[in-house]
């Protein structure tokens, strides 16, 4: 081998691309529909420190396009050092080349050219300025071969270049000595890119609401903007403005009543009690002004969760109420360059090249959730109080609970019994210890028949368990019935669903709002409207055999945990809050015990109705 490797020659043959027109598509539907805007702002950040002076960077429209052909081009423009017309060749037009030194943790010189390239492919327009010079270049997509590279132009004195330099008339007046801008012109040379893609949020302030939400802050001595009410002439400073652009970090400061930060597992969790005011629904268009989450790293938002889904994390985290206040941003810590990274379109943070701890992360947190917290949810969730049914629904339940296989084992350090950790149902199943601990001989594995059936490493299953206790523990989920009346649920969460459970907290919130609960009351207050107090009556009667139904759901498909059949997929597929609608989707049972409550109820009510009509 040594003489073979000896023999060798030195022209070593380098691998190289075929078909980058496909290799760039392909990744370029990895990204984001708007990543270009981040990609495009940081290349600016990173130049306006290059250049060692404070800068400005602005999204705007491009009025030298605008006013020759009519047609709005949505536009980039820095006062970072610039770059002359070879280096825009060089940089520019190879797929991994940057300025900046490439690593990592850093810049892969990539991200730009497939987030911004592959939505342009009419073309975009570097125009760049260095000690005074001006050059451009322009990169599209050509529809003959589809491949992505540089216009060849002829310079006045008949040579061919794929740069020209620039005449001063066109260097934006924010540009002095060195900067750059960056025209994007879309599909087609007709395209208006000042609008914002199909299904973007805040259309009217796109780019605004994305770069606030995408950066925690900005460094300092770097100054952004970006154009809103473009559509506006440009004489209406009221509407046609730019607006400064902060960064989460700023204007969750300036609108916390409370914050601060938890010490988690290789990790920070910095959080945010916002004002109940105004500003949590009209500040919406530019920046993420109520309850979201997101993981935080050098100063930018990633796996921002919003809305319905933020309401979801957040709940894991604990802050089961009042999560429209809550901000939390989770920044891995203790990690090296090469174990906390993010993917190559920059859509994710991955550790050690797998996805975020959340749900670990979600345990901890609840674990050591702040004082302030604690109080909000406590004060939020006061409306919601535990209901009156469990006593009923448990005496109900009395005589059949041995139906319910509900564990009563639970893992503890000075635990007198092993227990299966693999096997855990709300508490874990006792560890069976085989009569054989070895193979073959006396206290061999020749009993078990975990072999026979092909899979002959099945004998040498671990059997060594976990300490554990006998416990007892409540098999009935907490019950809240929350409704957007009462303000205990936000609008999109639970919207049109029955209920949704957090099994972590072992918690059923249950939507009051919804129809069909709504339905079966309107329906028994139709039938005796002249009863005193129906309402109320009908109200907890059905919400009670509607919870039961519920309680008896969560606690059925909990006892299919871990069985051969039941992946813990399955189980989150039965919990979730459309198979919690399909519980109680049956009208028949509910209504016939909902009927025969109100007949023992209202017996003496009816009767008086009667006679005070008569």
């Amino acid at each position: 081998m040594t003489d073979h490797l000896r023999r060798g020659g030195d022209n070593f043959l380098a691998m190289t691309v075929h078909n980058i027109g496909f290799l760039l598509d392909r990744l370029g539907q990895d990204c984001h529909p708007l990543q270009f805007l981040r990609e495009l702002t940081q290349n600016s950040i990173e130049a306006i420190n290059r250049s060692g002076v404070p800068g400005e960077i602005v999204w705007d429209v491009d009025w030298t396009t605008y006013d020759l052909d009519g047609v709005q081009k949505v536009a980039i423009t820095d006062t970072g050092d610039g770059m002359s017309g070879e280096e825009m060749v060089r940089f520019i037009n190879q797929l991994s080349s940057s300025l900046t030194a490439q690593s990592m943790s850093g810049n892969y010189g990539v991200g730009a050219k497939i987030a911004t390239a592959t939505r342009n492919p009419a073309g975009v327009v570097y125009l760049s300025w260095k000690c005074g010079e001006g050059a451009m270049i322009h990169t599209y997509r050509d529809p003959r071969t589809a491949q992505y590279g540089l216009k060849q132009f002829q310079l006045s004195d008949g040579t061919f270049n794929h740069f020209i330099p620039l005449e001063d008339d066109v260097r934006p007046d924010m540009i002095k000595d060195h900067g750059t801008r960056v025209v994007l012109f879309g599909m087609a040379a007709e395209s208006n890119t000042m609008q914002a893609p199909a299904g973007v949020a805040s259309p009217s302030r796109w780019i605004s609401k994305y770069i606030n939400t995408r950066y925690f802050r900005f460094p300092d001595g770097v100054t952004v903007k970006a154009r809103e009410g473009w559509e506006y002439p440009r004489t209406d400073g009221d509407r046609n403005v730019l607006r400064r652009l902060t960064g989460q970090k700023v204007y969750l400061d300036d609108h916390a009543v409370s914050s601060g930060t938890v010490g988690l597992t290789q990790a920070a969790a910095h959080w945010w009690i916002l004002e109940d005011e105004p500003a949590l629904t009209n500040n919406s268009g530019f920046i993420e002004s109520s309850g979201h989450m997101a993981a935080l790293y050098q100063d930018e938002l990633y796996e921002l969760t919003t809305s319905r889904a933020g309401m979801s994390k957040l709940q894991q985290f604990g802050v089961t109420f009042g999560y429209r206040f809550v901000v939390i941003y989770i920044e891995p810590k203790g990690l090296g360059p090469d174990e906390l990274t993010t993917n190559t379109a920059r859509t994710a943070l991955l550790i050690q090249n797998e996805p975020l701890s959340w749900a670990d992360w979600a345990a901890e947190f609840r674990e050591k959730m702040p004082e302030e917290i604690v109080r909000l949810v406590e004060e939020k969730a006061a409306s919601a109080a535990a209901t009156d049914h469990q006593k009923s629904i448990r005496e109900r339940l009395k005589d059949v609970m041995g139906l319910f296989k509900i564990s009563r084992y639970r893992p503890t350090p000075d635990g007198d019994v092993l227990i299966d950790p693999d096997r855990l149902v709300r508490g874990g199943q006792p560890f069976e210890q085989p009569r054989s601990t070895r193979i073959g001989g006396e206290g061999g594995r020749s009993g078990n028949p975990g072999g026979t059936s092909g899979n002959v490493y099945a004998v040498f299953e671990k059997v060594d368990g976990v300490p554990g206790k006998r416990t007892k523990p409540d098999p009935f989920p907490t019950v809240r019935w929350v409704s957007i009346k009462d303000r205990t649920r936000e609008y999109g969460d639970i919207e049109d669903r029955a209920a949704k459970y957090l099994v972590d907290q072992n918690l059923l919130l249950v939507n009051a709002d919804f129809r069909v609960f709504d339905d079966m009351i309107k329906h028994f207050v139709t039938e005796s409207p002249s009863v005193p107090g129906i309402a109320e009556i009908a109200q907890e009667a059905v919400r009670g055999w509607f919870e039961q139904a519920l309680v008896e759901t969560v606690m059925g498909v909990q006892g299919l945990a871990n069985s051969k059949e039941w992946t813990q997929n399955d189980i989150d597929k039965a919990l979730s809050e459309e198979s919690l609608t399909c519980a109680v989707m049956q009208r028949y049972h509910v209504y016939v015990a909902v009927k025969r409550e109100l007949g023992s109820k209202l017996g003496g009510r009816r009767a008086a109705a009667s006679v005070q009509l008569s």
